[in-house]
């Protein structure tokens, strides 16, 4: 688990496939809480037109046996600056990578999408209901109003 990016230059992955995210272990084993990353500039290409789409993500997780390195997380993120694909499938995506590689005890993803086609699209995926016991703050981010 020895961090690939940490307190070293990494150039910005080529695809979000090619990206490697490093975990390192959960400093708080055993403890329930509650992790968020917020992603308030996030890039990606429409499929169709290869205009660019924005959206602010929200990460939220409650850790298993390890986390994900911040920095690692960053450039996974950047990579999909020249990534084609639908909101869905990119926040969608984000999250079920997120799962199947950290394996944490909960994790979801709000995409709040910036309108394309004057349609603002919001994505959100969860790995499965949140523990019981699990602070869970809301995420904040108000639906598009636009000039109003």
């Amino acid at each position: 688990m020895t961090p690939k990016h940490l307190g070293q230059a990494s150039a910005l992955p080529a695809s979000p496939e090619e990206a490697v995210l490093d975990y390192v272990p959960n400093p708080r084993p055993g403890r329930l809480y509650l992790v968020r990353f917020a992603v308030p500039e996030f890039t990606s290409l429409c499929p169709v037109t290869s205009q660019p789409d924005f959206a602010h993500l929200v990460i939220d997780y409650a850790p298993g046996e390890t986390i994900v390195e911040s920095k690692s997380l960053k450039l996974f993120l950047g990579s999909f600056r020249n990534h084609q694909a639908f909101h869905e499938d990119c926040t969608v995506g984000i999250g079920e990578r997120l799962a199947a590689e950290m394996k944490p005890v909960w994790l979801r993803i709000g995409g709040y999408w910036y309108p394309r086609g004057g349609i603002p699209i919001d994505v959100f995926w969860q790995s499965g209901p949140p523990p019981e016991s699990l602070w869970l703050p809301s995420q904040d981010v108000p639906g598009y109003r636009g000039r109003g």
